[in-house]
């Protein structure tokens, strides 16, 4: 290795902290004179400066977290590309279900079913995580709406991000600060497992004056968009297993789906909604709708358990199928509030900055308090301050608000990146 490449990666890395300098002065200037082509010349910047951080070795662990931040200045530099091709909306509901589904999927894919026996084996340390992570977030999302005095859907959406389970993020932070990583584990598996029952108790207790919120469909939306994907991603476990009955249990269940999916698509649908009025069809669609959900987990599982065979390292592919999920998510979320984070986008990045800094300080504090050693208390801690983004973006465009109460979860998303990666790379240096 010659010494002009032995020095490149450091190049780099300056012109990347360079230019990325230089685009914040003048995005700074720009503000200051209100000249729309210098802030538009500023995210351009920016948007090189996180391009180029992807290839930093020094900065490998951020390079999701720069894909988030190349998303948003995208879609704030230009909303119009980002909301529709031709006469086909990219926020279509059916297009977003898809596409959380797959993010979620993506995440049952790297969890196991085994996860929730840990409960047995460290009963005292998942009660403390399990009451932080209930109790701690909600509260300081509902309490930062109070203070800030945002807008009610803004609000709205604190709360949600706050009232959500965390995701697989925490369980990557864990590791890299030499966390109990079994503990984290279990943590979401469980958070994620009673989502549909706490996140629209809390929203309808904290958030029912902001927005109008139905408890009971929003518990069905965790369900399709959360647990159904994950429930394809244990169908490949499942046949994976060595007991033959559990197996043989899973194919029965799955014919059974298919068998249903067939039904309907083949005028089953027609028949049961013939005779029925607009308002009686809803109903019955919305009571059919979740054993369909149910029955396409289990004919996707197989698909995906036979993918496996022919293509193993389809398996690695999921982590990065759900974080380009995420920016998806990102650039429409962005490019629809576009307007709203222009108005009160600084004071929402303060309040979502301190909801998540203070979810870490009061998860480890609280732990402490409760008698639990240093290692579980980082690891409860970093649960508490990191939510699962993508799963508060699906409930934000299940009530179409996706561009408003879906804002606090998209600069939510990219600051626990963030954060998260400083607090636990310093955990790391300081593990004993």
């Amino acid at each position: 290795m010659t010494d002009s490449d032995k020095a490149s990666p450091w190049s780099l890395f300056t012109a990347v902290a360079t230019m990325f300098l230089l685009g914040l002065l003048t995005m700074i200037i720009g503000i200051v004179l209100q000249q729309s082509t210098v802030i538009m010349t500023s995210g351009v910047m920016l948007m090189l400066a996180f391009g180029g951080a992807l290839f930093v070795k020094k900065l490998a662990g951020y390079r999701f977290t720069n894909w988030i931040l190349i998303a948003n200045i995208a879609a704030m530099l230009k909303p119009d590309w980002f909301l529709s091709v031709g006469n086909f909306s990219l926020s279509d509901p059916w297009l977003l279900l898809i596409v959380v589904q797959l993010i979620m999927f993506g995440m049952g894919t790297q969890m196991s079913f085994r996860d929730f026996a840990h409960v047995l084996r460290m009963p005292g340390a998942v009660v403390v995580g399990i009451v932080c992570q209930l109790m701690i977030m909600p509260l300081l999302g509902f309490s930062l709406a109070k203070l800030f005095q945002f807008p009610p859907e803004i609000g709205a959406g604190l709360v949600l991000i706050g009232s959500c389970s965390s995701g697989l993020a925490s369980n990557v932070m864990t590791y890299l600060a030499k966390g109990n990583l079994a503990l984290s584990v279990t943590l979401t598996a469980i958070a994620t497992a009673i989502a549909p029952a706490i996140t629209p108790l809390w929203m309808k207790l904290l958030a029912g004056t902001m927005v109008e919120v139905n408890m009971l469909q929003m518990s069905l939306t965790i369900v399709k968009i959360v647990l159904v994907p994950i429930l394809a991603a244990f169908v490949h476990e499942f046949l994976c297993s060595k007991n033959r009955n559990v197996r043989i249990a899973v194919w029965c269940s799955s014919l059974i789906g298919m068998a249903w999916i067939v039904f309907l698509m083949s005028g089953g649908w027609t028949k049961i909604t013939s005779n029925l009025n607009m308002e009686q069809q809803a109903n019955v669609f919305s009571l059919l709708a979740l054993p369909g959900f149910v029955a396409g987990a289990l004919v996707f599982g197989i698909v995906y358990h036979g993918a496996t065979k022919i293509t193993p390292s389809v398996v690695r592919w999921m982590p990065a199928v759900s974080m380009l999920g995420i920016v998806y998510f990102t650039l429409v979320s962005t490019a629809k509030g576009r307007d709203q984070l222009l108005d009160i986008g600084l004071l929402l990045v303060l309040a979502v900055t301190l909801h998540n800094l203070l979810g870490y300080v009061l998860g480890f504090w609280a732990s402490r308090l409760l008698n639990r050693t240093q290692t579980d208390a980082r690891t409860i801690a970093i649960e508490v301050g990191s939510q699962n983004g993508a799963m508060a973006l699906g409930l934000a465009d299940s009530m179409g608000k996706l561009h408003s109460v879906g804002l606090a979860a998209v600069i939510f998303a990219v600051l626990m990146n963030v954060t998260g990666s400083i607090i636990a790379n310093y955990w790391r240096r300081t593990a004993k």
